[in-house]
């Protein structure tokens, strides 16, 4: 057929057309309006919160629900779908349940199925796009369509996303499963459980190769009856230059016009102040950086978090530029239609340029995924390379070793199976150009994630400006025969890192300053640099750097009652949202003592924070600042800091870290949680820090019962401080 071929377009929400168009170098001189993720109309009109009247419209035989917090969720769920579609010809219906209602969950036809997407997220809890389907599932008071809590006939499908180092692993999947198979509904295969600390993609993979089959029989189809088709239709189109994103988050980010601030419209928040928190000329960085929100209409508090999102380092856009054959044609203009918008959504704002999607709007910094390798390997430019793809994607411990363990973002799967050296700046003469068409990379690789951090200041202390306590990811690829050890750097925490040194390069006003956003040559890699600049130079304004934020509430908050007394446990990072929680008394302590001379706070419950840090002058934290809060709280605030490599040890020799130092003060622990009702707050590492704090906090919790062990007692009592929400946790992996 050539270059050119028929292709499906939309001219109006109800309404389409074929038309034909050059798939490679055909223009448009009338530019289509700009139109982001348009939800279809319900066919024939109705409730558009009845999701059984869209699959009867649609002829959709599968309805998919993603409980999601982050999106992975939802990437999961649309890849379930393209796959019923691809192998089986099955059409899905693709919801976020927190846009329907669940009274007619029973009413779905019999040759169907509804498939369950679910994350856990903090405690054991919902997502928050989830809370009202499972209240639905789990009230017995709450009736289907048909009367009854019950749902005989119903066939299901349950996939978790969790993670192993959090005590309430894939629970609301486990829900899910439990409460649908209580209610007589019916299960397709085996629940899939997810673990975000190994390899989640594994998990996925290993799961749906049990489920398809099971599935396949219950509604009698077979693999093989779909068909190749593709989710979107790419063009190259001329538009205005005004109309086409370069990089802008939102249609009111283009247009410049004013609106709320969230996660579907961030803020370019001004940086107003930034400095290095560990030792400078150490081999670690981390970033105390101050975001302005004055007049943006953003509101926070202590506890919440603060999504910065990031762009891709520019190494990985050039790579992938040259990999795909687009360098020459990269700022050129294009528009993406899907062909199922109930399927497959245009993840991104367009028109926009092939150079921006890599840049701003999909993941390309990810480690490559096993099923991406496997559905790229059609393209590949040679036998040879074809066969290593091939190998990559089907011979799993292969690659784990190559990709996994090396760390291979996709533009460098695609030199390494071509022989081309990764650790060589990409250029057309170095890096062999696949012909993938861009609509499968828009398909295959999901939407740029925000980065969350918790905010480590307090609106009361801190009313214009949210502030950022960052680590800078870094580590080493493990080295295998093919692929050589290298420096991996975080995407998020190095971009933050290289606004640092960029603010600080404009403050001095100095151009021979270090600055990390040029590129730096290192041994065995690059360190990353970034467009910090931002689309049309929106990002650095009048000599000033900005960052496009948003903020996500959290239930981590202070009782309200400043009298409970109060426990944070919080080594390295993990004190910054107790750096919050500090200010948020000392603002309100100074009212008070202001207010009344007499009494001050001495009716206050104390603030316990237990710190650690390697060493006293490599990285304890705002150091300077604890004893200026201690002036203003006195004796309402005890700190004790572990510092592991430099402070005393314990009899045997081993390090002291927070855990041991909350066992020293177990008397005064025990006598704030059990006779003063106190609130304990952890923050830090989910693997290892946070589960020794459980366990001392039951030896001390049961060994305050008389004759109480904490394995029996302790337990007990630690279920209870969870089930009153005065045990809080805010830990990662």
């Amino acid at each position: 057929m050539g270059s050119e071929y028929v292709m499906l377009t939309f001219g109006a929400v109800v309404a389409a057309v074929f038309v034909f168009r050059d798939s490679l170098f055909g223009t448009s001189s009338k530019a289509p309006p700009v139109v982001n993720n348009v939800k279809p109309a319900v066919v024939g009109g109705g409730d558009p919160r009845d999701f059984v009247a869209r699959m009867k419209a649609g002829k959709k035989r599968l309805v998919i629900f993603y409980g999601s917090q982050t999106g992975t969720a939802e990437e999961y769920a649309i890849r379930i779908a393209k796959e019923a579609k691809s192998r089986y010809g099955l059409a899905s219906l693709v919801c976020d349940p927190e846009e329907y209602d669940f009274e007619n969950l029973d009413a779905i036809p019999e040759d169907c199925a509804v498939i369950f997407v679910m994350a856990t997220y903090g405690e054991g809890e919902p997502t928050d796009n989830a809370v009202q389907l499972m209240q639905n599932l789990e009230d017995p008071d709450f009736n289907f369509s048909k009367g009854e809590h019950r749902l005989d006939g119903l066939k299901y499908v349950v996939f978790g996303l969790g993670n192993k180092t959090y005590e309430h692993y894939n629970l609301i999947a486990r829900k899910t499963d439990a409460k649908l198979e209580e209610m007589g509904a019916t299960r397709l295969g085996p629940r899939g459980e997810g673990d975000d600390d190994k390899a989640m993609e594994e998990d996925y993979l290993e799961w749906k190769e049990q489920m398809w089959p099971a599935l396949a029989e219950a509604l009698n189809v077979e693999e093989g009856a779909g068909g190749d088709t593709p989710d979107f239709v790419v063009t190259e189109e001329i538009h205005p230059d005004e109309k086409v994103f370069l990089g802008e988050l939102s249609a009111r980010a283009l247009n410049k016009t004013r609106g709320i601030h969230d996660a579907k419209n961030p803020y370019p928040a001004p940086i107003l102040a930034t400095r290095e928190l560990f030792r400078v000329g150490g081999a670690r960085n981390c970033v105390h950086i101050e975001l302005g929100i004055e007049d943006s209409g953003i509101h926070y508090q202590h506890g919440d978090h603060v999504g910065v999102w990031p762009t891709n380092p520019e190494i990985e856009v050039d790579r992938l530029l040259h990999s795909l054959g687009l360098w020459e044609r990269r700022a050129t203009t294009i528009n993406i239609i899907s062909l199922d918008p109930m399927l497959a959504k245009v993840p991104f704002p367009v028109p926009t340029t092939y150079e921006t999607v890599l840049r701003h709007y999909i993941d390309i910094s990810a480690v490559a995924g096993r099923q991406t390798l496997g559905i790229l390997s059609k393209f590949a430019p040679t036998e040879e390379s074809k066969e290593k793809m091939i190998k990559l994607a089907t011979d799993k411990e292969h690659y784990h070793r190559i990709v996994a363990e090396g760390c291979l973002r996709l533009g460098q799967v695609l030199q390494y199976v071509t022989g081309h050296d990764i650790l060589t700046p990409p250029t057309a003469q170095n890096t062999t150009a696949w012909s993938i068409p861009f609509e499968v990379i828009v398909s295959c690789i999901p939407r740029l994630q925000p980065r969350y951090y918790s905010i480590s200041s307090s609106p009361k202390y801190s009313p214009k400006a949210i502030h950022v306590t960052a680590v800078v990811l870094k580590y080493e690829s493990i080295e295998s025969p093919d692929v050589p050890a290298r420096w991996i750097y975080g995407v998020g925490s190095n971009l933050l890192l290289n606004l640092q040194y960029a603010h600080k390069s404009m403050q001095k006003n100095d151009p021979e300053e270090p600055m990390i956003a040029e590129p730096v040559e290192l041994e065995r890699s690059h360190v990353p640099h970034y467009a910090i600049n931002g689309p049309r130079g929106a990002y650095n304004v009048d000599s000033i750097y900005k960052v496009p934020i948003h903020v996500r509430r959290s239930t981590f908050r202070l009782p309200t009652n400043p009298r409970t007394p109060v426990i944070m446990i919080g080594p390295g990072t993990g004190v910054a949202p107790f750096r919050g929680f500090v200010q948020e008394r000392v603002t309100l302590a100074e009212r008070t003592i202001a207010k009344h001379p007499e009494t001050g706070i001495s009716d206050w419950g104390t603030m316990w924070l237990f710190y650690g840090c390697r060493g006293a002058n490599e990285d304890f934290l705002y150091k300077e600042e604890w004893p200026k809060y201690a002036e203003v709280l006195g004796d309402k605030f005890s700190m004790h800091v572990a510092i592991s490599r430099e402070g005393p040890r314990k009899p045997d020799g081993s390090k002291i870290y927070v855990q041991d130092l909350l066992w020293q003060q177990r008397d005064q622990i025990r006598e704030a949680l059990v006779d003063k009702k106190g609130y304990v707050y952890v923050c830090g590492d989910a693997k290892n820090m946070s589960k020794a704090v459980e366990h001392v906090l039951m030896r001390i919790l049961g060994e305050a019962k008389p004759g109480g062990t904490a394995a029996v007692e302790g337990q007990k009592e630690l279920n209870a401080l969870k089930e009153k929400s005065r045990y809080l946790t805010d830990v990662w992996s």
